[in-house]
């Protein structure tokens, strides 16, 4: 599954929303909840990267990217409005 595709998942289930859904359940709970999920999973992936290996990290950072999307969702932003802000540093 692509970036794009996920994210894409993640405004569904936050638009319409069902009991099984964990996406939907987190957007629920508040920003706070999501935020406290992103501090968690950054924890993960720098406990991963000093002591767990490859497959822990990659697995830690896509742990960590879906909920920084659902972050973004939860916000009415997109994938679009980080990559707007990484071209803009560039220059």
């Amino acid at each position: 599954m692509s970036l794009n595709e996920l994210f894409v998942t993640i405004c569904q289930r936050r638009d319409h929303p069902t009991p099984e859904s964990y996406t939907a359940r987190l957007i629920s709970r508040g920003e706070d909840e999501i935020i406290n999920k992103v501090s968690e999973e950054a924890i993960e992936v720098i406990l991963a990267a000093k002591a767990q290996g490859n497959q822990r990290l990659v697995e830690e950072v896509a742990d960590l990217t879906y909920h920084v999307l659902v972050l973004l969702a939860s916000r009415g932003l997109s994938p679009d409005d980080v990559e707007v802000e990484l071209e803009h540093r560039r220059r």
